[in-house]
């Protein structure tokens, strides 16, 4: 009896140690010094080469398993898009959208530990075959309706098809009304050549009961009311060439419920507040014959 007591409370003890050990490593400093920002080496369209100083063990003994780097993209304090890891100090992305802008970061870690996440390094990439300028005209986010004017420039070195140019401009249907109707209010290129749809994506069904399981509840509205429900304002174009550093010229946009009621366009990705000036707003997203050009709504 004696020996199995003495067993059952060096196990606890040891349990315990190790538990100790688990907080007190959870707690401790990361064990990596942090990496230089992220230097860009090259810029070009879906190709964006990056370097940085290297990181370090931030005490003894240093530990021997490589160490990891990992680019991200900032969206928000203390939130990440992973990009690509490497153990070297170089990194080329060909994951980037052409003329959008992000915030990268670098990150180390080993088995043994991880690093601070490297200070912010602002890119814009390199713009490819086309770009989308934007200008807000509604002063007041939160009345019924959504204005702003777009425009397509062909930023490459060939003409381009605008048959071939899809836009979207994305948004939030809040509390899961997805009626909208989008309009065109004047184009120079003409209302008539400029195609406008709403697509939107609601979360899914409840699953179905088991055969002769009891029916559960089916709700009568779906989505359930109050459900953000994400999507966006599609634009094509009927047909129409650009020349290089040609451009569609405005295309005035008006979008409402189907009753007038208010929309909030605070948490649309493609929303800019209002300035009265153009920009270039890589939230909107474009693509050419399938292929993403411009934007990236998770930059």
């Amino acid at each position: 009896m004696r020996a199995r007591s003495v067993t059952t409370v060096a196990a606890l003890a040891g349990l315990l140690s190790l538990l100790a050990v688990g907080t007190a490593r959870a707690d401790d400093a990361p064990a990596l010094t942090t990496p230089g920002s992220p230097v860009v080496v090259t810029n070009e369209p879906h190709h964006l080469t990056l370097a940085w100083a290297p990181s370090a063990w931030a005490g003894e003994p240093a530990g021997e398993e490589p160490i990891t780097y990992e680019v991200r993209a900032q969206l928000g304090p203390h939130v990440y898009r992973a990009l690509g890891t490497t153990t070297a100090t170089t990194l080329t992305l060909t994951n980037l959208a052409p003329g959008s802008e992000y915030r990268l970061v670098v990150g180390a870690y080993t088995l043994g530990g991880y690093s601070d996440p490297s200070p912010v390094t602002p890119v814009r990439t390199a713009y490819g075959r086309a770009k989308v300028s934007y200008r807000n005209v509604d002063w007041s986010p939160t009345d019924n309706q959504i204005q702003h004017v777009l425009q397509v420039a062909n930023t490459g070195s060939v003409p381009l098809d605008l048959a071939t140019v899809r836009v979207r401009y994305h948004l939030t249907f809040q509390g899961g009304n997805t009626s909208l109707v989008p309009n065109c209010d004047w184009a120079a290129v003409g209302c008539d050549q400029v195609g406008r749809s709403v697509t939107f994506f609601p979360p899914p069904l409840p699953p179905s009961p088991p055969a002769g399981g009891t029916p559960t509840p089916t709700p009568t509205h779906h989505p359930l009311p109050g459900t953000p429900v994400p999507g966006w304002v599609e634009l094509t174009f009927t047909g129409g060439i650009l020349a290089p550093g040609a451009s569609t010229g405005p295309i005035h946009l008006r979008h409402h419920r189907p009753d007038w009621t208010g929309v909030d366009e605070r948490d649309d990705p493609s929303w800019r507040a209002a300035t009265g000036q153009w920009i270039d707003n890589s939230r909107i997203t474009l693509d050419v014959d399938g292929v993403r050009e411009f934007g990236d709504t998770y930059a």
